[in-house]
This record gives structure tokens, sequence and C-alpha cells, in this order.
């Protein structure tokens, strides 16, 4: 979803950009008077690099993923030994199901399905505990992308810079914009 409507804010500065660009080579295209003074039109300049690579290229990425595997292998071992419990319990109701009083059996059953759906619940609610722990670990690694990227922008004048995962931009004109992956690398590891 965060992706989603970073995507349509990239492709809206795309979009604003292009625009800016129309407008530029609209009024440089009109007829203009020599003998008045002369405008120079203002050049809207951006970087443009891979927000996922960088992001992955850092070293805090990195020992954050260590630490949220190391969350993800605790609980799939919780969620290993869970239905291991259950899986026992399963059995031991199949094998002696002909021998159980219809109160006992139905009291089984029922146990049975509050523990299945203690299962499903628990994985429910991991997946949704790893994803919340993965934002927060990521959080202010993002953030210090962020600032690293905003320091660039207005270190080479730039307007904006774009992300180019999932190939919002298939074509981006090297003479109007500058690729910073490797810039925004060697800041990275300065600081």
């Amino acid at each position: 979803m965060k992706n989603r409507n970073f995507n349509k804010k990239c492709a809206m500065l795309v979009a604003l950009f292009a625009i800016l660009s129309f407008t530029v080579q609209a009024q440089t295209a009109l007829p203009t008077n020599t003998d008045t003074q002369t405008e120079t039109q203002p050049v809207v300049r951006f970087g443009y690099l891979s927000y996922d690579q960088a992001l992955k290229g850092m070293k805090a990425y990195v020992a954050a993923q260590e630490q949220l595997q190391q969350q993800r292998a605790a609980y799939e071992a919780e969620a290993k030994r869970v239905e291991d419990e259950f899986n026992q319990k399963y059995e031991a109701f199949l094998e002696g199901q002909s021998e159980f009083p219809r109160t006992i059996l139905l009291k089984r059953q029922n146990e049975l399905k509050e523990l299945m759906q203690r299962n499903i619940d628990f994985k429910t609610q991991a997946r949704q505990d790893l994803q919340t722990a993965e934002e927060e670990v990521l959080k202010p690694i993002r953030a210090k992308l962020n600032e690293t990227l905003a320091s660039i922008a207005r270190e080479f004048g730039f307007a904006l810079i774009i992300n180019i995962d999932t190939n919002a931009c298939p074509f981006i004109d090297p003479t109007m914009g500058k690729n910073i992956q490797e810039l925004v690398t060697e800041y990275l590891n300065k600081k």
C-alpha cells in the first residue's frame, strides 16, 4: 500500500516535471524581441536512483534484516512446536475415537478445534507482529536515507530525486537528470 502511494507520488512528480519541461520549451519556442532584455529560463535538474538498492546497501539495513530473521526463526520454531503438539493430540484422538464414549469424543473434538483455531490465530498475529517489527526497524534507516537524499539534492541543486524502482520511469534523459546511485552509496559510507 505504501509502495503504491509512493509510486503515485513519483508519477505525479514526473508529470509535473514533464509539464514544466513543456512550458519551458513552449516559452523558448515563441519568437522573442532581441532588443529587449533576454530572460533565462530556470533549468529543472533532478537526480534518480533505485531507492531499494540504496536502502539494501546500507549497513544498518543488513543488521536490521539479521535481527528480523532471528525474530522470524523464533516465530517459526513456536509455530512448529504448536503444530507438532496438535498433530500428537490429533493422532491420539484418531487412535482412541472408536473407544471413547460420546461425551469424551465431543470434548476431544472441541479441544482439537480450539487448538487449531489458536494455531491459526497465532500465525496471523505472528505475521502482523513481524510486519510491524519490520516497519519499526526500517523507519530510522529510511529516515537516514531520506536525509542523505535531501542533502545531495540541496548540494547539487536538484529540484527532485526520482525513485526508478518498479520501472516507474522507463526513460530518463541523462542530459537533464543525474544518476546518483554511486553518490548516495559514497555519502552513506562516509557517515
